[in-house]
């Protein structure tokens, strides 16, 4: 790849759209460009990098699987079968041909390979079975950012496992399982596997690959036991029940000016002080946050978490809970439509399975409003929290004596120095890049579109599934993320778009004959270079131009040419060595390959 003739420009400043260092650094070095939000054109650089990640991932595939691939464009009908033309709402790019038939852009495959081997399949002789394809995929994100990291076009590797038994299924999951170790061992991620929601997928068990990163979107927990997950799969256990037996009866009391969980603390404890002597804090008051769900089909329902208010609501993890639906904010059109929602004052009195009875015990009102509790809650726990009237809280208002839920919900915030789920190890945040995901589908997807063997008794049995994907042009900014410094990119050597890039500096024509000489008897022991060889372009910008593209090995070409020099930089480290002209290429031959 010679400079003077590569379709490439480097940039001195950074693109004002670009909010990551490595997505600055991948437009500023030429790798993509920005098409639309959420779209990016892959220039010869980054597409060099694309496939040498593609390559990795397809060589450790191919000694589990078989690759195929399918259309992008697909037809309505398996998705309809499936629920998930519904089920995606909004995230699904919908199309209608000239015909009038509905289409639309593939966000995942699930439907159509399960159909393809409908088609092909049909005794257990024929399984266990597993057929992947590396392909674009498209998703309407609602705020595509990072660049490649969250986008609407994207470039996935899914498979798929098909098996007649759970245990055939647990085997093509841990074939997978390992699959991806050695993957994401190759591409040198610094990562961590981590228990995973399910969410529209289905299935049971699920595992995510994160790539540790600060600027990753998903956040983790992990202990010294070795337990790891995603915050939203965290599960907290039900608190054991208390006696209630000692709490006064709950009172209603003036809080003028509290509809904050500070305020309203600062007001108990100057007007309302605690009989047991002990101030009043944020873990002894019942939060109560109201949004509202908007589910696949568009209605819209009101839903009120309830959980301490020292904690606040993750909503990643109320997503995680309540898909398909989409959680939104509850805005002031939505509080005028239900306004027994006092904002600032909620409390458990108007919502979910709670009623209000007259003397004669007859129900006198019931909301029917959702209302889920944390399960730090325990029954018999007293609180202080909302009257439903602005400006009054109640306070000892007991779990169970006097209201009652609609269940729980795992929403509340993971925070560092929780105690993990099985009630031993202290749990650490950190964040992360999703980089894989596998599931265990089970046979969601079977039943639905009628994928069904004879077994060796002559029965029709439904297949069971899994379910596995890595993102392929994620992975590319995640690379770039993780492997960066103050001058440029700096890849790793086995996805690097060339493994030398050759700098000729001076005007001396001698040095642009022996940099052509070393990247060719390069490349005859098959390593590749990039050639710096412009003519009009002054040694600085190529040395800025060599930092910034990021391949490994650097050599020089310039004026210790005449003392019969050349020199080799280590792109990593920094480090600088002269090196005779006669023996440089095989330097850079043992370096490459060290």
């Amino acid at each position: 790849m010679r400079m003077s003739s590569l379709f490439l420009r480097t940039l001195r400043e950074d693109p004002a759209d670009a909010e990551l260092p490595g997505h600055r650094l991948l437009v500023r070095a030429g790798y993509v460009r920005r098409a639309a939000p959420g779209v990016y054109s892959w220039l010869p650089l980054g597409l060099k990098v694309l496939r040498r990640v593609e390559g990795i991932v397809r060589e450790e595939m191919d000694q589990i699987s078989q690759e195929l691939s399918f259309p992008a464009l697909l037809p309505r009908e398996p998705y309809e079968a499936t629920g998930r033309w519904t089920e995606y709402g909004d995230n699904l790019f919908r199309l209608t041909d000239r015909k009038g038939t509905d289409m639309l852009l593939g966000p995942t495959h699930e439907e159509m390979f399960t159909l393809a081997v409908k088609d092909l399949y049909s005794s257990y002789k024929d399984l266990p079975l597993s057929i992947y394809q590396i392909q674009t995929k498209y998703r309407d994100e609602a705020r595509p950012r990072a660049g490649l990291l969250r986008g609407r076009e994207f470039i996935m590797k899914d498979s798929y496992s098909f098996d007649v038994s759970d245990e055939g299924l647990q085997k093509s999951y841990d074939a997978h399982r390992e699959a991806y170790v050695k993957i994401f061992d190759r591409l040198g991620f610094d990562y961590v596997i981590v228990q995973a929601t399910s969410g529209a997928m289905g299935g049971s068990a699920s595992e995510e690959f994160l790539a540790i990163s600060e600027v990753g979107e998903d956040t983790f927990v992990r202990d010294d036991s070795g337990y790891a997950a995603n915050v939203e799969a965290v599960v907290v256990p039900q608190a054991e029940p208390v006696d209630a037996s000692g709490v006064p009866t709950a009172q209603e009391v003036d809080t003028p000016d509290t509809p904050t969980i500070d305020t309203l603390v600062d007001v108990l404890n100057a007007q309302h002080p605690r009989p047991d002597g002990r101030a009043w804090t944020a873990a002894d008051t019942l939060k109560n946050v109201v949004v509202m769900l908007v589910h696949p089909d568009g209605t819209r329902s009101p839903l009120v978490v309830g959980l301490p208010g020292d904690r606040q609501v993750d909503l990643k993890r109320l997503e995680a809970q309540v898909a398909p639906a989409e959680v939104e904010e509850f805005t002031e059109a939505d509080f005028a439509a239900y306004p027994q929602l006092v904002r600032g004052y909620i409390g458990p009195g108007v919502l979910g399975e709670t009623v209000e009875r007259d003397e004669a015990g007859e129900v006198v009102s019931r909301t029917g409003i959702r209302y889920l509790l944390d399960p730090r809650v325990a029954e018999g726990s007293a609180w202080a929290t909302g009257a439903n009237r602005a400006g009054v809280h109640v306070i000892n208002l007991v779990h169970g004596r006097d209201f009652t839920t609609d269940g729980t919900v795992q929403a509340a915030e993971v925070r560092d120095g929780d105690v993990a789920p099985d009630g031993v190890g202290t749990l650490r945040t950190a964040r992360g890049i999703e980089m894989g995901h596998i599931f265990q589908l089970g046979r969601k997807y079977a039943e639905a579109l009628g994928l069904k063997v004879l077994d060796e008794n002559g029965r029709l049995v439904t297949v069971t599934m899994g379910s596995y994907g890595i993102g392929v042009s994620r992975a590319v900014a995640a690379l770039a993320e993780a492997n960066h410094d103050d001058l440029g990119l700096v890849w790793p050597r086995n996805v690097a778009p060339a493994d030398v890039h050759v700098v000729a500096t001076g005007k001396d024509e001698a040095v642009l004959v022996e940099a052509d000489r070393i990247a060719s008897e390069l490349a005859r022991q098959g390593i590749s270079s990039i050639v710096d060889d412009r003519a009009k372009v002054s040694p600085g910008v190529k040395f800025k131009d060599a930092e910034l593209i990021g391949v490994p090995t650097i050599v020089i070409v310039g004026k210790g040419l005449a003392g019969g020099t050349v020199e080799i930089k280590d792109r990593r480290s920094g480090d600088r060595r002269e090196v005779a002209v006669a023996d440089v290429v095989a330097e850079v031959a043992r370096e490459v390959r060290s």
